[in-house]
């Protein structure tokens, strides 16, 4: 590997050619390392969208930056262990509730999460706005959350593929963040060196999310099922809709509202039957086959699993969540049936009002974020309240309107409205 040059593996992909397992040992670790530069990398990434790799290629990348750090060990645990990953949405709140409901039917959830960037939002910028909570923990801490509740969510730690973390901070300013082979090792790299049994994911497809075609989607999905595959990981994808948002709410402090009616055996019912669905196949990857999610959620333990996991990472369940100090509401201009609410739309005008970041390091408002009093298919009368729109700094209402406008349609009264499934496909 010594005679190894960055210009070499670039020139490679850049005429369509497949690396060598060699090259990309090399030009990961290379990368890591600071020996190749950041421009060099930026191209190799663009020359990747541009001639994609096959499925060789990805799970050699994806080896490449799990051994640039840690692995975790889970195998002191008690159960079995099973995680979930989200492609990412809009109102997408499903691992709050999802979590506990998991651990209190058997399985134990190591669920490493990350924080919002752009118009869809972040598990743990959510958690957060419950008063103590802590995102960071040490891998002990994790360990021990893990053991005492059954399910942690918290940040992942510097130590687990910082290649990833390199590259993908690399991908967000360069353009190449939508190739399927980098987005698919990113996200396998940390969850498998993770250390979980079983895995599964939620792959968005819609206006909502990163991935706008069922095609894109399943390609996606299936490559990640490969990687999993081909490293041990039992692992399952389900493809689920994000042209409308999940739920009613999008922001953080709205959305643990939410979650906790959830676990309270309330909540929206497309937010109850995707977490149902997805403890479903996360217990069924585990092994954990005679526990029922739905009867969990109905009596409590997922709640009381909750309160604990939550207390164990220094917040306080009973706390009262964050409120932003402004509303404004967007009442229903004519009467009829909603037929469309854009979840594109709906993301950027909460992150316009402060429920999320343009960079990583911009703060986010714990109460920001919009509410929503219909979903496609229900009746609206004319002056209703539609939507209400929070944010602590009431410049920011006219910005997050903007993105509002155009993005619902009321048809005439008596329209006929079929809405798509929650589940598109299963891919195992």
């Amino acid at each position: 590997m010594a005679t190894m040059d960055a210009i070499s593996v670039i020139r490679t992909k850049r005429d369509r050619g497949e690396l060598s397992d060699q090259q990309i040992d090399w030009v990961i670790d290379a990368y890591t390392r600071g020996e190749v530069a950041d421009e060099q990398m930026s191209s190799l990434a663009m020359a990747i969208l541009l001639n994609g790799m096959n499925r060789r290629e990805i799970a050699r990348w994806t080896a490449a930056m799990i051994a640039s750090g840690e692995r975790m060990d889970f195998s002191s645990l008690s159960r079995p262990t099973a995680d979930k990953h989200s492609t990412g949405g809009v109102g997408d709140k499903i691992t709050l509730p999802l979590a506990p409901l998991v651990a209190a039917c058997g399985a134990a959830v190591p669920q490493l999460s990350g924080r919002g960037l752009g118009h869809t939002g972040g598990t743990l910028d959510k958690l957060e706005s419950i008063p103590g909570w802590r995102a960071l923990l040490s891998n002990e801490e994790m360990l021990n959350v893990l053991d005492t509740t059954g399910a942690v969510i918290c940040a992942a730690g510097d130590g687990l593929a910082p290649a990833d973390k390199k590259l993908y901070a690399l991908r967000d300013v360069t353009g190449t963040v939508e190739a399927i082979p980098l987005i698919a090792s990113s996200i396998m790299s940390k969850k498998i060196a993770e250390g979980t049994g079983s895995l599964v994911l939620d792959v968005k497809v819609g206006t909502g999310a990163f991935m706008k075609t069922i095609e894109d989607a399943r390609e996606l999905a299936s490559t990640m099922v490969g990687l999993g595959t081909d490293h041990g990981v039992k692992t399952v994808a389900l493809l689920t809709d994000m042209s409308t948002p999940l739920g009613l709410t999008a922001g953080n402090a709205l959305e643990v509202r939410e979650s906790v009616e959830v676990l309270a055996g309330g909540g929206p019912a497309d937010v109850v039957e995707l977490t149902i669905a997805l403890a479903r196949e996360m217990l069924d990857a585990a092994g954990v086959r005679a526990a029922d999610p739905a009867k969990a959620l109905a009596d409590g333990s997922a709640m009381d699993v909750w309160r604990r996991m939550i207390a164990a990472q220094g917040g306080d369940p009973d706390a009262v969540l964050p409120v932003a100090k402004e509303q404004h509401v967007i009442k229903a201009p004519s009467s009829g049936v909603l037929t469309r609410l854009d979840a594109y739309g709906i993301g950027v005008a909460a992150w316009r009002l402060g429920a999320g970041r343009a960079r990583k390091e911009d703060p986010v408002q714990a109460g920001a974020g919009i509410e929503l009093h219909a979903k496609p298919g229900d009746t609206v009368t004319a002056g209703q309240p539609l939507l209400t729109l929070h944010t602590d700094t009431p410049e920011r209402f006219e910005y997050a309107l903007q993105a509002v406008e155009g993005s619902y349609d009321i048809g005439a009264a008596g329209t006929e409205f079929t809405a798509s499934p929650v589940v598109l496909e299963r891919i195992a």
